[in-house]
């Protein structure tokens, strides 16, 4: 079983088989009893089970989701490493679990149970498989909702589903001499927070939104203030006209509402960034073990009455450097139990993916789940030019971890 073999495999079957296809050739392969596919939910904190044949889910009161806080299953994400456990009597052997992740963006977790002993050339192949169907799901989403199933614990409503589809389709990036991750914990009456990244040969991208209102419509108001945003990135816009359209669009559409933001452009050759705050809370950065405030000059809000003359500011970034993006929610007046700075020093040395995993657990302690508002969190490291930080590939954990 190669890789190639596999893609061939995949790219002969219906998008709605792909997983099942991938788990096959594994079970012929490792003699194995079972192969699972578990996806991450919304909430990073959820993995549910991806059906990998049509009469599977359901059956025989089966487990069909896993809460990921202290499971081993956690450690897996984190570590990015294949780890492999005995599994009990009666039938004794082997359970492997994989992380599938591509480009820093972890997507799941691909889980084996096998009698077979495992020499270091299946566990290869085991991760080998696992990064394949990372870029099965990743090509296959576009062609069907079965992913998207497997990433709702909760049904959203229609406000919550025009947010999701707000967000990048990946919430986290490794490219070399920087990484990326995003995280988003709504409401119950959703806010209108939203963010945004893209990379081209020489620029990282970056927005981050809060729009003013609740439910629809403010959905519907960061709607038109991304779909601005991405208009004017796609036309390689300087970030000053990227600032005044989406000043314009909430003037002429938004019914006399305002956004704030902050737009970020980092030189991916020098570390050096653009940027323009519009009424948005400012950023922190991590650098050397101390957190502190980046206090720009700050712009009215999108859509605010005045001429939209928005200042591009500059900013520095030494390798090393942990950027921090937030919206108020992170802030809110039943927020005070989380100092921010803290948490952020504390959860230095997390993969950014991590940390604004561990951020958002902490809001939900301070807050006991009862959020005011929306709150995003946007987690940046700037490794340097010379560096080709890239810590996911599953090729490259191909050891297994005994326990």
């Amino acid at each position: 079983m190669t890789v190639e073999g596999l893609l061939a495999a995949v790219e002969q079957a219906p998008p709605v088989d792909s997983v099942a296809v991938v788990a096959q050739a594994l079970a012929r392969q490792m003699d194995a009893r079972e192969v699972r596919f578990w996806i991450i939910d919304f909430t990073g904190d959820v993995l549910l089970s991806l059906p990998v044949a049509d009469d599977t889910e359901g059956e025989g009161g089966e487990q069909h989701h896993i809460d990921l806080r202290g499971t081993l299953h956690e450690q897996v994400i984190r570590s990015q490493q294949l780890h492999i456990t005995e599994t009990p009597e009666p039938v004794s052997g082997y359970r492997v679990l994989a992380p599938v992740t591509t480009q820093g963006d972890a997507i799941g977790i691909l889980e084996v149970t096998t009698t077979i002993e495992l020499s270091p050339r299946h566990s290869h192949q085991i991760a080998q498989a696992a990064q394949a169907l990372a870029y099965v799901v990743t090509s296959n989403r576009r062609f069907t909702d079965l992913y998207e199933w497997g990433r709702r614990s909760i049904p959203p409503t229609l406000a919550a589903e025009i947010q999701h589809n707000l967000l990048p389709q990946a919430l986290s990036c490794e490219a070399g001499p920087v990484t990326f991750a995003g995280a988003l914990q709504p409401t119950h009456d959703i806010s209108g927070d939203t963010f945004d990244y893209s990379l081209d040969r020489h620029t990282l991208h970056v927005s981050i939104t809060d729009a003013v209102g609740h439910h629809t419509y403010a959905a519907l108001l960061a709607t038109l203030i991304v779909g601005s945003l991405r208009n004017t990135r796609r036309a390689r816009a300087p970030l000053a006209e990227q600032a005044r359209a989406a000043h314009q669009a909430v003037l002429d559409y938004g019914q006399d509402a305002t956004v704030t933001g902050q737009l970020l452009n980092i030189n991916l050759s020098t570390g050096h960034a653009l940027f323009v705050n519009a009424g948005h809370p400012w950023p922190l950065r991590l650098r050397n073990g101390r957190v502190s405030e980046i206090q720009p000059e700050v712009d009215l809000p999108f859509g605010a009455p005045w001429d939209g003359h928005y200042r591009v500011q500059n900013l520095d970034l030494t390798p090393g450097d942990r950027l921090v993006l937030i919206t108020d929610g992170m802030t809110e007046r039943n927020t005070t139990a989380l100092d921010l700075p803290a948490r952020i020093k504390a959860d230095a040395a997390l993969h950014p993916r991590e940390a604004v995993r561990s951020l958002m657990r902490a809001l939900h302690q301070a807050t006991e789940g009862n959020l005011l508002d929306d709150a995003t969190v946007i987690c940046l490291d700037w490794h340097g030019t010379s560096s080709s930080q890239h810590t996911s590939t599953t090729s490259a954990h191909t050891s297994p971890n005994h326990h």
